[in-house]
């Protein structure tokens, strides 16, 4: 009699340990995962953050080129619209190579302010570019550093779960 109510209740009593610890590991698990959606969270807000102000970047950048490019559309319509006047009023004097000359000038020089403005815009691209993929690569290191700072932080929740102590 003795002897099976010893076994009845160590029984007992290592099922209630189990359930504890199986409570204990489920706080942790919880713990865990608590801490991971958080950092996950705060990457994601930093990662939005950093893509916003490469974008701004980016878009200030267009805004400027646009603008510098009409500036010199604008400039080399003018200089056209003038020399082309100059061409016209050459003809009505019967000066056709002047004219002809006049003419071949203000196309070049259009030509050269549009070609101009073409090489400002790709370079203010190529810097908004760079300056996006820098933005990005910052982004994701702070979201690889709190991948990791998460799985520390797991790794040490389930190496407590396991009963480790220090």
């Amino acid at each position: 009699m003795k002897k099976s109510l010893l076994v009845v209740a160590s029984l007992l009593f290592a099922g209630a340990a189990s359930v504890t610890s199986a409570e204990d590991g489920n706080f942790f698990d919880r713990k865990g995962d608590r801490i991971d959606r958080r950092l996950d969270g705060r990457g994601d807000r930093i990662n939005d953050r950093v893509d916003g102000r490469g974008d701004s970047f980016n878009d200030r950048l267009d805004a400027r080129g646009d603008r510098i490019n009409d500036r010199l559309d604008a400039r080399g319509d003018r200089i056209n619209d003038r020399l082309d006047a100059l061409s016209e009023k050459a003809r009505a004097e019967g000066k056709t190579k002047l004219a002809d000359h006049l003419d071949h000038r203000g196309d070049r020089i259009e030509q050269s302010l549009d070609k101009r403005g073409d090489r400002i815009e790709a370079r203010l691209d190529r810097r908004g570019n760079r300056i996006e993929t820098h933005l990005d690569r910052k982004g994701d290191r702070i979201q690889r550093r709190m991948d990791r700072r998460g799985d520390r932080i797991d790794h040490r929740a389930r190496y407590h779960r396991a009963g480790h102590r220090h």
